[in-house]
């Protein structure tokens, strides 16, 4: 039921508009009342972003491994979820039919106050969640500077990944190239990471 809801309210979305969708819509189209979507979902923004959120737990498993540096370990978070897109593209028979729906998606988030919101709220949690892990792992304090800022680089990476999505995906464009070009601007941002702004402008 959850997959229906989600899959029922990004297509109802895409198609009339995230403002003029009610939740209770969501829940006719799949033959529930309002108080069961909710029951699924607690927002409407979550709706369409609730995969977003369901990252902070991916984040606080991978940096938490001993064995894995911060920056290593973000990567995997966003491998696993650059590999879940693909997987999700490749599955139309429609390549462009989808990359035209992926943007299409974009642009409903970018066009629309309270997703971005929600999506900056998601952004805040990421944060949250990576400096509480990183300070465990070296006996400070989450409010310290250094996991604060270390936390803000990390969540800098998946700014970089949804950006550079947005760059390359795109109708016509073979779908194996543009995920290069994305795994290439977010490994360059990693080194960027791992090294300090003292290589910052190197190539």
């Amino acid at each position: 039921m959850r997959r229906q809801l989600a899959e029922t309210a990004t297509r109802m979305f895409l198609e009339r508009g995230f403002d003029a969708v009610r939740v209770a819509d969501v829940g006719a189209a799949c033959g529930v009342s309002e108080k069961t979507v909710f029951n699924y979902f607690p927002s409407k923004e979550a709706l369409l972003l609730d995969r977003l959120a369901a990252m902070a737990d991916a984040v606080r498993a991978h940096l938490a491994d001993p064995a894995l540096p911060p920056v290593s370990g973000m990567l995997a978070v966003l491998d696993d979820e650059l590999d879940g897109l693909v997987e999700q593209l490749a599955a139309d028979t429609d390549t462009d039919r989808a990359l035209a729906r992926y943007r299409q998606f974009g642009d409903l988030i970018r066009s629309t106050p309270s997703l971005r919101a929600y999506r900056s709220d998601v952004a805040d949690r990421f944060a949250d969640v990576a400096a509480e892990v990183l300070a465990t792992r070296t006996g400070q304090h989450p409010d310290d500077p250094e996991p604060q800022l270390a936390a803000a680089t990390l969540v800098g990476l998946w700014r970089v990944q949804f950006r550079a999505l947005r760059t390359h995906l795109r109708p016509g464009r073979p779908l194996a190239e543009a995920i290069d070009a994305v795994t290439e601007e977010v490994r360059r941002a990693a080194r960027l990471a791992e090294t300090g702004l003292a290589g910052f402008g190197e190539r």
